[in-house]
């Protein structure tokens, strides 16, 4: 007994020794660490503050950006599409403009009216520093420096890509011009679609003429701008954007205060979500920089839903109906994903209805094309969708090379960049119906 009990405790001792010969196993990394060092490379960085605006040209700003004068048959306003009881979009997959009745996602298409070729971009964070709006970045710049469709001749001089932008809408005949014989609200002929293409500057003066006709606006340009005698147009616009990025400009999210070195500001799912989207899931390659993409372009894959534009409707082939390059065919803004949350539905198309929808897409580009089930898009648009075998082969030949294989994510990271997405939600953005004012000087109805 004695010896065995000595050989048990020989063994016993040489084991203890072997055990402190052997490192321990190393700490894995926590979340916070692995998705801090993700961001690095990516150009991620908190968003400051928004300068202070003017506050009579913001007031002038409010009220034209509600006020359906500004529109040819005097019944839609800026307000209209970019609704505030839709995050400043408008709960469409294609957006209808003059000639439609309703709200929001319940807006009617308008008798012997058309779609418009795409859907509402929100304009949440649209002052924060973008060289490029629409979804086919047919206006770019900064600096007063735009290039746009050369038959446009915008003002010199314009402050930021808002005021140039705000020249636009009031051209285009489905958003908010109409066309030729068109009556107004009150039965009386619509001027502004009288003039010929290239009447720009025309077009501009008519819709200052009935601004300058109501009192209260005469005060308000007075105030907005100073030892002016003679309103303009550029002015209008000028306070369109004033108003923009003041009111606009959201960016309180739990991301952003993670940014600021919260580490509870994401969930463990949200943090999760996060490293797929910086890391494996190749998110951020297009979605990078701090608005999370809207600088770059990129064919996604997108289903081809809309009229179309130009010579290859009932095709959209996007930046590639501006340019000549083979890969720019159905190319598109990449779209900066703050509060993307509220802003449904997704793509230029609008042919998704959920982040999830988006996210699975993303999963098998190739495959989510070439099996779209048209039954996502509200009723009105179905008959807008193009899934013929052509339209789909053109579209996956220039698909970008990022997205011809599939990711493999399983469900649950399906759900994880889900969730990772909605940390990019400023709170304050989920309600800004008090955005619009009672009532607008011209008494039309606001919205």
């Amino acid at each position: 007994m004695r010896i065995r009990f000595l050989l048990v405790l020989g063994l016993g001792g040489g084991l203890g020794c072997d055990a402190t010969n052997v490192p321990p196993e190393p700490t894995p990394p926590s979340l916070d660490t692995q998705l801090r060092a993700s961001l690095g490379g990516w150009g991620v960085v908190p968003i400051g503050p928004m300068p202070a605006q003017n506050p009579a040209q913001v007031a002038l700003g409010r009220a034209l950006f509600f006020d359906r004068i500004l529109s040819g048959n005097r019944d839609v306003s800026c307000g209209t599409c970019h609704d505030v009881a839709a995050a400043l979009a408008d709960g469409r997959s294609l957006a209808l403009g003059t000639g439609a009745t309703g709200s929001g996602a319940g807006r009617v298409l308008g008798q012997g009216r058309q779609f418009t070729p795409r859907g509402t971009p929100s304009l949440l964070n649209s002052g924060i520093g973008f060289d490029q709006v629409f979804w086919d970045a047919r206006l770019s710049g900064r600096g007063g420096a735009f290039t746009h469709d050369p038959a446009v001749a915008l003002p010199v001089g314009l402050p930021n890509i808002l005021a140039a932008q705000a020249h636009l809408p009031v051209l285009d005949r489905r958003e908010m011009r109409g066309n030729p014989g068109d009556l107004d609200v009150f039965g009386h002929p619509n001027e502004l679609a009288g003039f010929g293409q290239g009447q720009s500057a025309e077009v501009w003066n008519a819709v200052m003429s009935r601004l300058l006709a109501i009192q209260e606006y005469v005060a308000m340009f007075s105030a907005a701008f100073p030892g002016t005698s003679a309103p303009r147009f550029d002015q209008a616009a000028r306070a369109l954007a004033a108003f923009q990025m003041e009111a606009f400009t959201r960016t309180g999210s739990p991301f952003d205060r993670y940014l600021d070195r919260d580490d509870n500001a994401l969930t463990a799912q949200q943090k999760r979500g996060g490293l797929l989207f910086f890391g494996t899931a190749r998110c951020a390659t297009c979605h990078n920089g701090p608005f999370l993409g809207g600088t770059s372009f990129a064919n996604v894959g997108a289903p081809q839903v809309g009229p179309g534009t130009g010579a290859q409707a009932p095709l959209d082939l996007g930046l590639g109906a501006l340019q000549t390059g083979e890969f720019q065919r159905f190319a598109f803004r990449v779209a900066p994903l703050r509060n993307v949350e509220l802003t449904a539905p997704y793509f230029h198309s609008g042919a998704y209805p959920t982040l999830e929808a988006v996210v699975t897409h993303y999963n098998d580009v190739p495959l989510a094309l070439s099996t779209y089930d048209p039954s996502q898009l509200a009723p009105d648009v179905r008959n807008q969708y193009h899934g013929e075998p052509a339209t789909v082969a053109a579209v996956l030949a220039t698909l970008d090379g990022r997205l011809r294989q599939p990711l493999g994510l399983t469900p649950a990271q399906v759900g994880d960049l889900v969730a990772f997405l909605r940390g990019l939600t400023d709170p304050t953005a989920r309600n800004l119906r008090s955005l619009a004012p009672a009532q607008v000087p011209s008494g039309l109805p606001v919205r």
